[in-house]
């Protein structure tokens, strides 16, 4: 079903373009190409060229991998978006490969693409395929992952990880009152970046609601926190009444996610709640719950927005998570493309990053929200 969500994009664009919005984060082979009918020939003029063309703008999206169903809504999403402007898209997954990541973006700057999406592999290794791309005047607007400082991208469009979970701790600050929050954090990475956003997102909104201090304050005092985890092993912030006992890796999935969670529930089995980065490795950590026998913890997401994570706020079973919609993330990313392709706009007056609007879905909103889940 088609996410009709102009507003959102015009509030998002609208901050930095005075530009009107009229109207109402293992799937398949290392280059399969979903086939949209697009041709290969090298007959349609690059970004920003105004010159007449032969057929439709032709679009490509090098996609790093199609193994959760978080990559492959936004693959579809997009595919969707920009068929709807009438364009030809053709998609080339790197299946996590570098390599083959460099080769896809190469064969789409040979095809002459108007406009390539990119989603990358790895942040770095990227960038001189990027630049190639801009070199050959074919501009790159990145969804989903960053790319490291050199790339010379048109912006890059993604979930506001810090406020997304920021608007989770203090909805959660809310719900728990004056009780003594114990808890303990599952993480997917080591030194992932988006990872560590969120979580201090976490803790920078429950110690904002629970202490009643200014945005600024909380985000300092989270800061503090987030060193004391990495440190030690554990934090605590006592005028807050809030304490992270322990932090499991769970690798983003939910098999990851239970063998996380086990040890550190059975030796905290008086916790009150469960945070964690992506519902994926929640839902692990809810099979350990159940397993030890422990009831009554609430579940706490800082971002992700998969629709099991919704019908269990529903139920009342998940406390919330935050907007990471790959919806919104194509849509911002497809209206930015049709500025560019099609009303003219600069591709370098974009600022980056283009971040979506966040929100803390819970059982108050979660119907407004749910048809931008995955």
């Amino acid at each position: 079903m088609k996410k009709t969500l102009t507003l959102i994009i015009c509030v998002v664009l609208s901050a930095f373009l005075v530009i009107g919005c009229a109207g109402n984060g293992n799937g398949g082979g290392g280059n399969d190409t979903v086939d949209t009918g697009a041709d290969t020939t090298d007959d349609a003029g690059t970004a920003g060229d105004d010159t007449e063309r032969d057929g439709p703008i032709r679009v490509g999206f090098a996609i790093k991998v199609q193994d959760s169903p978080y990559f492959v809504s936004l693959v579809e999403a997009l595919i969707e978006e920009v068929e709807s402007f009438g364009w030809e898209i053709s998609v080339l997954d790197a299946n996590n490969d570098t390599t083959r990541e460099a080769e896809n973006i190469e064969t789409f700057i040979t095809q002459g693409k108007d406009l390539i999406f990119v989603n990358s592999v790895e942040p770095y290794a990227v960038i001189p395929s990027i630049n190639a791309a801009a070199d050959a005047g074919i501009g790159v607007i990145n969804l989903d992952s960053g790319v490291g400082e050199g790339a010379r991208e048109i912006t890059t469009v993604y979930s506001d990880n810090l406020q997304n979970g920021r608007l989770v701790g203090l909805a959660y600050a809310d719900e728990r009152g004056d009780e003594e929050i114990v808890s303990i954090i599952l993480s997917g990475a080591r030194g992932n970046v988006a990872g560590r956003e969120r979580r201090v997102g976490l803790f920078a909104g429950i110690i904002e609601g629970r202490l009643g201090v200014s945005e600024a304050e909380a985000w300092d005092l989270a800061e503090a926190f987030e060193d004391e985890l990495q440190s030690t092993g554990s934090a605590t912030n006592e005028d807050a009444n809030f304490i992270v006992r322990g932090q499991g890796w769970g690798a983003w999935t939910e098999e990851e996610g239970l063998a996380a969670a086990e040890d550190l529930i059975t030796a905290n089995r008086d916790l009150t709640t469960v945070l964690g980065e992506n519902d994926q490795m929640l839902f692990g950590a809810m099979t350990a719950l159940d397993n030890a026998g422990i009831e009554g913890v609430n579940i706490v997401a800082a971002a992700d927005g998969a629709k099991r994570a919704f019908d269990l706020i529903r139920e009342g079973r998940y406390f919330a998570t935050g907007l990471n919609s790959p919806y919104l993330v194509a849509q911002v990313g497809a209206e930015i493309a049709r500025q560019i392709l099609e009303d003219g706009v600069d591709m370098w007056s974009f600022p980056s990053p283009t971040l979506t609007n966040p929100a803390a879905v819970t059982i108050v909103n979660v119907d407004d929200y749910y048809d931008y889940g995955f």
